[in-house]
């Protein structure tokens, strides 16, 4: 669910993730990996497999694996240091 597979005659086998907006955030080359370490790498990052292509998803995997937003801190009064956005850990997106 939620995964398309294109192919592209030529081109090297890569794994693109793309935000709910359609933004590209990572690229996962799948050139030296097995079948089996690319479906464990597909579900290890979230996505739901359905037991038949017809099948239902569960509500719960209908965004899969997109991760859910992260929670807000309350508001605070604002400083004289308010144009420097917050920090993210390295690595982390967003979107995701």
């Amino acid at each position: 669910h939620n995964l398309e597979m294109k192919h592209l005659p030529g081109a090297d086998p890569e794994l693109v993730l793309l935000s709910h907006q359609y933004k590209e955030l990572e690229r996962i080359p799948l050139s030296d990996m097995t079948r089996d370490e690319i479906n464990q790498l597909v579900q290890e990052l979230g996505f739901y497999r359905k037991e038949t292509p017809d099948a239902p998803v569960p509500e719960e995997f209908q965004f899969a694996p997109a991760r859910p937003l992260p929670t807000l801190p309350p508001p605070q009064a604002p400083n004289t240091d308010s144009r420097t956005p917050p920090e993210r850990d390295e690595g982390e997106h967003p979107d995701l």
